[in-house]
């Protein structure tokens, strides 16, 4: 991958200038990069990580995995059916997959309430979903890369006798 690339990746806040000075290219050359990148769609969207655990909010939402079985129709393959699943709105993101199961969503609700009524009433009634699993997040410690919850060790020393 490019370096300029990799540099966003780590950090999108990266200037067209810090990443010049890193690189050791012209801040014109960057630029230009970056618009190509955003413009051919390689670059989708600049994001911020946010641990929510630690937000005291009201509004908090509850998230699962769901594996998904589904039967491929004719001449559509899976791409047509992963497309149908993903445009739900409670679906933030959707693979495919080698093994046991075709498709794993990640899916977002207020409560388990609407998890459940999602997958009950529009996902696995649908035409060509054969089977789904459904996994509530409990916790998160880890995501795209980015640790979330920093332990504080105990410092005391063990006693053994």
């Amino acid at each position: 991958m490019d370096e300029i690339l990799e540099l966003l990746e780590q950090n999108a806040k990266m200037t067209p200038e810090d990443i010049a000075k890193v690189t050791d290219k012209k801040v014109d050359r960057i630029k230009k990069a970056i618009k190509k990148y955003e413009e051919a769609g390689v670059i989708v969207r600049y994001k911020t990580v946010i641990n929510k655990d630690l937000l005291k909010s009201d509004s908090e939402e509850i998230r699962a995995l769901i594996e998904v079985n589904v039967v491929p129709q004719k001449n559509k393959g899976f791409d047509y059916l992963a497309e149908k699943i993903y445009r739900f709105p409670e679906v933030v993101s959707c693979y495919l997959l080698s093994g046991t199961y075709d498709l794993l969503l990640t899916v977002c609700g207020k409560d388990i309430h609407t998890i459940s009524n999602f997958v009950a009433e529009k996902l696995a009634p649908m035409e060509g979903v054969s089977g789904t699993v459904t996994h509530i997040l409990l916790k998160k410690y880890k995501e795209d890369g980015d640790i979330l919850e920093q332990v504080e060790r105990d410092k005391r020393i063990a006693i053994t006798y």
